[in-house]
């Protein structure tokens, strides 16, 4: 299995990656509570990096829970599968961000262009020069 880079855990832990980035935290969570006879389990190093304050300490946390995590993954085939999953999941989340919008404009002429993601309110493209 792929190591997990403690960036990664501690990205998410941080909350860098918006709201699907948390719901990938609470799915790791979850991953990790779910109770086996592995020792170690983990659930208080994914504790005690979401509590970690400072990016020594953060990066710190960060490395112990990826040493635990594949010590258990090592351990139980089907946490390690769904770690797996989970790994690819966080990634994912992290390189594209939540529902980004990646647009491309080529060839001739388009005149008036607009590129969002989050619109809130309205957008006028009626005439401005009055």
């Amino acid at each position: 299995m792929e190591p997990i880079a403690p960036e990664l855990l501690m990205a998410l832990a941080g909350g860098t990656a918006g709201a699907a980035g948390q719901q990938i935290w609470t799915t790791l969570r979850g991953l990790v509570l779910r109770r086996t006879d592995a020792e170690p389990s983990g659930e208080g190093e994914l504790r005690a990096l979401a509590a970690a304050v400072g990016s020594e300490e953060r990066a710190a946390r960060a490395e112990r829970l990826v040493q635990v995590l594949a010590e258990r993954a090592r351990q139980d085939p089907v946490f390690a599968d769904a770690l797996r999953e989970w790994r690819q999941n966080a990634i994912d989340v992290v390189r594209t961000g939540s529902g980004d919008v990646h647009n491309e404009i080529s060839g001739g002429r388009q005149g008036t262009v607009i590129q969002a993601r989050d619109i809130h309110g309205d957008i006028n493209l009626g005439n401005h020069g009055g």
